[in-house]
C-alpha cells in the first residue's frame, strides 16, 4: 500500500528514514575516526581528517599517507560521500515535505472540513471510534476525528483533526458549529464527561452520543447534555446474548443495519411541519403504496415507540417512522413527507 508523504504515517516513516541516514552517517564517521586513530593520528587530527575526506572539503592530508592510509581514505571516500549525499537529501525531503507539505495538506484539510454540513464529530480514534467511523462511512456519512495521537491519526482515511477533544478551538477546527451530531469515544469517562460538556455548551440543538466505561457514569453524561449514551461493554452482552438465543433476528438486523452491498435498510424518516403526511392515518397516506417501503414504528415527539402500528395509526408533524426498504423506496418516502414524491411512484401493491 503507498502511504502519501503528507500523512501522518508518511512523516513517521520519513522521520524513520532521517534518523537511519543520520545513524549511517555518524557510524561512517567513527569508523574514520577509529581508523586515523589506529594509524598514529590524536584525536583532533583523526576528527578532522575525517571530516575533510567526508565531506571532500579538500584540505588535503593531516599527516603524509602511506599505502593502507590511502587505501584506507579511499574506502573512507566512497562510503563517507555516498552517505553524505544520501543524509542531505534525506534532511531536505523530510524538511520540504514535514513543513511546505504537512502546511499544504493542513491547508487543504481545514478548507474540506470548513465546506463539510451536518457532518459526525468521532472523538477518540481507538477501536470503538474506528468502528463507529466505519460504520457512518458505509452509510455515506462525512466524518470528521479528532484525536491527541498522530500515530493513531495516522490509520485515519479521511479528514482529522490532532489536538484535544476537551478543547473548544479543537472542536471549532473540527466544524462543531455545522456538524450534526457528536460522538464521544475516548477510554476515560472523565474525558467524555468534559467533551459532552463543552459540545453541549456550544452548541444547545446539537445531538451529542457518549461513550460510557462504567454504569455510573451513564446518568452523569446524561445529566452533561448527552443525548445517547452507550456502554460498549453492555452492548456487547446483550448482542452475545441475542445471538445465543436468537441468532437468526439478531443477523437479520445486523444485515439489515450494517452489511454492506444489501438492498435493504432500516431507516428512520421524519415528518415535518407541513407535510402531507401529517395528519393522516398509515392507510390513507397510502405510503407502501406510493413508496415501497414497510412502516415498523412510530415515534412521536417525547414518546415512545409505536411498534407494529395498525392501519389507522395518525401521523402528526414532527414523528418519526421507522421504516425498512431499499435506497430507492426509502428516498420516495422522504421526498413523499416533504411533499416532493417523484413520478412513477409504485402502483398495484397493497396499501398499509
Amino acid at each position: 500500500m503507498n502511504v502519501s508523504a503528507e500523512s501522518p504515517k508518511g512523516r513517521l516513516a520519513g522521520l524513520r528514514r532521517l534518523w537511519a541516514s543520520l545513524g549511517a552517517l555518524l557510524m561512517v564517521m567513527v569508523i574514520g575516526v577509529t581508523g586515523y586513530l589506529a594509524f598514529g593520528y590524536g584525536l583532533l587530527d583523526a576528527v578532522f581528517q575525517t571530516v575533510t575526506t567526508v565531506t571532500t572539503d579538500g584540505f588535503g592530508e593531516v599527516h603524509r599517507f602511506g599505502p593502507g592510509q590511502k587505501v584506507f581514505t579511499i574506502v573512507l571516500v566512497l562510503l563517507g560521500v555516498s552517505t553524505a549525499a544520501y543524509s542531505a537529501g534525506v534532511l531536505i525531503e523530510f524538511f520540504v515535505e514535514g513543513y511546505l507539505g504537512g502546511a499544504f495538506r493542513r491547508r487543504r484539510m481545514d478548507r474540506e472540513v470548513r465546506s463539510m454540513q451536518d457532518h459526525v464529530i468521532v472523538c477518540g480514534w481507538g477501536r470503538v471510534g474506528t468502528s463507529i467511523a466505519r460504520f457512518l462511512k458505509a452509510d455515506q456519512a462525512d466524518v470528521v476525528v479528532v484525536d491527541t495521537s498522530l500515530e493513531r491519526l495516522a490509520t485515519v482515511n479521511g479528514p482529522y483533526v490532532h489536538g484535544d477533544a476537551t478543547d473548544e478551538d479543537v472542536l471549532r477546527e473540527a466544524g462543531i458549529e455545522r456538524a450534526k451530531v457528536l460522538i464521544t469515544a475516548l477510554n476515560a469517562d472523565a474525558d467524555n464527561l468534559y467533551v459532552t460538556l463543552t459540545g453541549r455548551s456550544m452548541r444547545p440543538d446539537l445531538f451529542i452520543v457518549s461513550r460510557a466505561a462504567s454504569k455510573p457514569a451513564v446518568a452523569k453524561l446524561r445529566q452533561a447534555g448527552a443525548d445517547r449514551v452507550v456502554d460498549p461493554q453492555e452492548l456487547g452482552g446483550a448482542r452475545m446474548a441475542a445471538l445465543a438465543l436468537q441468532p437468526h433476528v439478531a443477523e437479520f438486523l445486523d444485515v439489515v443495519m450494517h452489511e454492506e452491498g444489501v438492498d435493504f435498510r432500516l431507516e428512520q424518516v421524519e415528518v415535518p411541519a407541513g407535510s402531507p403526511l401529517a395528519g393522516q392515518s398509515l392507510r390513507s397516506a397510502r405510503i407502501h403504496d406510493q413508496t415501497g417501503t414497510l412502516v415498523l414504528a412510530m415515534r412521536e415527539p417525547g414518546s415512545s415507540f409505536r411498534t407494529n402500528p395498525p392501519p389507522d395509526a395518525q401521523i402528526v408533524a414532527g414523528e418519526v417512522l421507522i421504516v425498512i426498504g431499499d435506497a430507492e423506496q426509502v428516498g420516495r418516502l422522504r421526498s413523499l413527507a416533504v411533499g416532493q414524491l417523484p413520478s412513477g411512484s409504485p402502483s398495484g401493491q397493497n396499501a398499509v
